[in-house]
């Protein structure tokens, strides 16, 4: 029993071995490139919808709904960013149901690369919004000598990323190999429904996490727009009084 797809090895050339994790990492973006393009070579505006460009209006919404509530900006500015990783991290996930596949998430190299894009991300969105200055300021908030904690919890936070994720799919991975060896027939079924829920729920929790502290670092620049919006409101009271 592999207990992640880097120990599924399919060509080795010395330095260099092609492995579950890398095969099925690009087959399903493969599958997402070809999903999408099948299904939005005839989008419509009608009321006339496809199932799949139904599919993908509810998933489109559902996700700018959760991005607008947790950042209280518009979404579509981090829409492409955090609706690729759930979608990725969902599919990957509902993919280990097919017999012979194995998920990438189920690798901590993948779930790695993954959170990095997130750690690179932050401040990517952060500057963009609130300009280099006031985003490095957060480091010394309240004072300058929280700068070394907070760079610790930019690298731990990123490290629990990589980390839960990882663990959730491959410890569930390994529940299902035990189970299929002591009770074949039933076990495994249920398992694996149980996969899916919990398979889908990790896309969530990554992806609500990533949009968490991207939304944390674009906090000064909502706190300068409040700030601006109540002294203009001050003004207008005292020039109705």
């Amino acid at each position: 029993m592999n207990v992640t797809p880097d120990q599924t090895v399919y060509v080795d050339w010395g330095f260099v071995k092609l492995n579950a994790t890398l095969v099925f990492s690009w087959l399903t973006m493969l599958l997402l490139v070809l999903g999408s393009w099948l299904i939005t070579r005839r989008i419509t505006a009608t009321s006339d919808l496809t199932p799949g460009q139904n599919l993908m209006e509810v998933l489109v919404k559902g996700m700018e709904s959760q991005i607008e509530e947790i950042s209280q900006e518009r979404p579509r500015r981090y829409l492409p960013f955090v609706g690729t990783l759930f979608v990725y991290i969902a599919v990957c996930n509902i993919l280990s149901v097919v017999p012979w596949y194995e998920a990438p998430t189920g690798s901590l190299s993948t779930t790695a690369a993954l959170a990095v894009c997130v750690f690179v991300a932050v401040p990517y969105y952060g500057i963009r919004h609130v300009g280099i200055g006031s985003y490095l300021k957060q480091y010394v908030k309240p004072n300058p000598m929280m700068l070394p904690f907070n760079i610790i919890g930019e690298l731990s936070r990123t490290l629990a990323l990589a980390v839960r994720l990882f663990g959730n799919i491959m410890s569930g991975s390994m529940i299902v190999a035990i189970l299929l060896a002591i009770a074949p027939l039933f076990f495994p079924v249920v398992m694996h429904a149980l996969g899916l829920l919990t398979g889908l729920v990790q896309a969530y929790i990554f992806a609500v996490l990533a949009m968490v502290y991207i939304a944390s670092a674009s906090k000064a620049r909502r706190d300068k727009a409040q700030a601006e919006e109540d002294s203009s409101d001050a003004e207008d009271s005292e020039g109705e009084s």
